[in-house]
């Protein structure tokens, strides 16, 4: 006899393949949580990231000043700002640390990097002038973009009180900041660990190479960055580099232009930050071994 053949029948499943709309939905929304959570992680991560390459730069500007100065008999390169009160701008000289001014129009200074080598610094930075400006410094104002431009050579100015300050200090002592002694040279810095000499400037304070505030008034004439999420790096005069973060919002505006009415007026309740960058920047000249 023949073997009989079983012929299968195809089975018929009412459930088809793959997703429904509602799953897909879900999926979506499950996705989209998750990325709410995990993008400012991200940011802040990247920033941080950011923060460090800051650092990294603020100590290869630390080399070289340190080098200048065993060049120059322990003399402090020139930090020179404007002579008078208010926000006076230095002018613009070879002699000084970094030259050039920033602002928010096209003034060439402002792409000008062949202006930072030939700065008395300049020699001293193996060419690199990407170290003047920080990873996170890209304001521009409106003028400045529609040209193409991508960011402004420099971040970084220098503690009014270290060096020879020009007009200002003709003297020996700093006409903007009478009160305090001046830094000519290296070791005159009573405690070089303690007092700061660059600062991640500002870029709506930033234009010349002089960060400057006054111990007898209660503002910021020249205020620090918050690009690092609300930190500024420092670095001081024995070469160690600080990310300093803000404590009081009235130290934290947007990178942009016209972000920060300078001088800002501080209330008593404000001045933690500004009393940290007083206390780095000198010593009194009534009392040289503490903060005025």
């Amino acid at each position: 006899m023949r073997p009989s053949r079983i012929h299968k029948q195809p089975v018929h499943n009412d459930c088809t393949a793959g997703f429904s709309l509602m799953e897909l939905l879900v999926v979506i929304g499950i996705i989209g949580i998750l990325s709410a959570f995990l993008l400012p992680a991200l940011v802040k991560s990247r920033e941080r990231a950011r923060a460090v390459a800051c650092l990294s730069n603020n100590r290869q500007l630390m080399l070289a000043w340190q080098l200048y100065s065993g060049d120059f008999d322990g003399a402090l390169p020139y930090n020179i700002g404007g002579a008078g009160t208010g926000r006076g701008v230095g002018e613009r000289s070879p002699l000084n640390w970094a030259d050039g001014i920033l602002d928010w129009e096209l003034t060439p200074d402002n792409t000008n990097s062949a202006m930072l080598l030939h700065s008395s610094l300049g020699r001293y930075v193996s060419g690199n002038t990407q170290i003047y400006r920080c990873p996170s410094d890209r304001a521009l104002s409106q003028l400045q973009r529609s040209t193409g431009w991508t960011g402004r050579v420099r971040s970084y100015s220098m503690n009014a009180m270290m060096g020879n300050a020009g007009p200002a200090s003709t003297f020996g002592a700093n006409v903007n900041n009478p009160d305090y002694v001046q830094f000519f040279k290296i070791d005159q810095v009573p405690s070089p660990a303690r007092f700061f000499v660059l600062v991640d400037e500002h870029p709506d304070s930033i234009n010349d190479a002089y960060f400057l505030n006054r111990g007898d008034k209660h503002s910021w004439i020249d205020l620090p960055a918050s690009h690092h999420n609300g930190a500024a790096t420092f670095s001081f005069a024995d070469g160690h580099s600080e990310l300093r973060k803000w404590a009081r919002p009235s130290t934290v505006h947007p990178a942009q232009p016209d972000a920060a009415p300078l001088p800002l007026y501080l209330y008593e309740s404000d001045l933690d930050d500004w009393k940290w960058v007083m206390e780095r920047m000198s010593v009194g000249t009534e009392s040289p071994g503490s903060y005025k």
